[in-house]
């Protein structure tokens, strides 16, 4: 377990969320997944859950809206800013332009640019998941 509460995906390609699963599984991490192609029904799931989410990990490139656009309408909306969710992106879009636009324009705890192969993959879900499971916020459990 790393810490209560779902760990939400926003990944609209069926192999990457597949990846994230078979990841997760294997590093022996309980918290529920909670996948999403669509920012619109993640947005309407956070707003409406009443579970504390640990984490959101989101991709840029999405159909309808952006994640860059979805993270934004978090940041601007006051019960999901004030609750203090990490949100992570991990893309293939990690362009300079994308990152620069991520940090200077709304609140995020990371940008990574998605592994190409299952190890790398595994590797930076663990010491993200790590950093999250002992860092203090808002949404800390204790």
């Amino acid at each position: 377990m790393v810490k209560s509460g779902p760990i939400v995906i926003v990944e609209d390609d069926n192999d990457d969320q597949e990846l994230y699963d078979e990841i997760i599984k294997d590093l022996g991490i309980s918290n529920k997944l909670v996948f999403f192609k669509k920012t619109v029904d993640a947005f309407h799931y956070l707003k409406t859950t009443p579970e504390r989410t640990f984490i959101i990990f989101c991709d840029v490139n999405l159909p309808g809206q952006t994640g860059l656009n979805f993270k934004k309408q978090i940041d601007e909306d006051s019960q999901l800013r004030q609750a203090s969710i990490p949100f992570v992106f991990i893309s293939t879009d990690a362009s300079i332009e994308r990152v620069t636009e991520a940090y200077s324009k709304m609140t995020v705890q990371g940008f990574f640019k998605k592994p190409a192969h299952f190890s790398e993959f595994k590797n930076a879900l663990t010491l993200i998941l790590d950093y999250w499971k002992l860092c203090r916020h808002p949404n800390s459990d204790d």
